[in-house]
């Protein structure tokens, strides 16, 4: 188990290595950047909408719930939605979404291509296909996934005034009371911090898991599972370790 782990791990490494490479040409690259810009981001806007409104609802009521009897003010509800949603329910819930959604898309992505020999017919002609395939896929993450979480984050916030204020849980004044009182912008680098680093793993994991898949379509579906599988562990990982970085005075 060590011996494989430590293996892929080598492999990962050495494949990255490549990934950044001087481009053998621009216009192939930003076309390509765009196209994935546009997959990620409208792509997956709708789902990451969705599900931050409902976390938002949620998040708002449950809190609502413990509130009950306690001495503690009720424009509360509005700060804890904000800063949980901020620092860390939006750039975690939504990677781990992403991870499932375009990871998976990633890995099938690129492994049909290398099942297709696709990539076989791009390396003679001397493209330096992990760069050509992986680079923008990379890039077009960095960039458009802080952009969803702060849509998810935001989204999220008006999620707990829908749950709480029409259902007459909180009056509307002390919702807005709440999300404006006590706010650290640290927290909104912390989201910032979180959505960068997410959006690396899941892409270079994915593309990982799908440019070395091997022939037949159980070997394709087994490396679109382990790309988002293994994605969510590392994002996992990587937010406690993050949380203990950025958190630790």
């Amino acid at each position: 188990m060590e011996i494989k782990l430590l293996y892929n791990l080598g492999k990962y490494l050495k494949m990255m290595s490549r990934v950044f490479k001087k481009p053998e040409n621009y216009n192939m690259y930003w076309t390509e950047l765009f196209r994935q810009m546009n997959d990620i981001g409208i792509g997956s806007l709708p789902i990451v909408g969705l599900i931050s409104i409902f976390i938002g609802m949620v998040t708002a009521v449950q809190f609502a719930y413990q509130l009950d009897g306690n001495l503690v003010p009720r424009y509360y509800i509005g700060y804890v939605v904000r800063d949980i949603s901020i620092i860390e329910l939006a750039p975690t819930i939504t990677s781990l979404v992403l991870a499932g959604k375009v990871g998976s898309n990633m890995a099938s992505e690129i492994g049909g291509m290398r099942q297709k020999e696709h990539i076989d017919a791009m390396e003679i002609m001397g493209v330096n296909t992990i760069g050509y395939l992986i680079l923008p896929r990379v890039l077009a993450a960095i960039i458009v996934i802080p952009m969803l979480v702060t849509i998810a984050s935001f989204i999220s916030i008006i999620g707990g005034y829908l749950s709480s204020v029409p259902t007459g849980l909180i009056p509307s004044a002390d919702y807005i009371r709440g999300v404006r009182s006590f706010f650290v912008p640290y927290n909104v680098f912390m989201m910032l911090v979180k959505s960068f680093v997410f959006a690396y793993i899941l892409t270079t994991i994915s593309c990982y898991q799908g440019y070395y898949v091997k022939s037949g379509s159980i070997e394709l579906g087994k490396a679109s599972t382990q790309a988002v599988v293994y994605s969510d562990i590392v994002i996992l990982l990587a937010d406690y370790i993050i949380a203990i970085l950025l958190t630790s005075s």
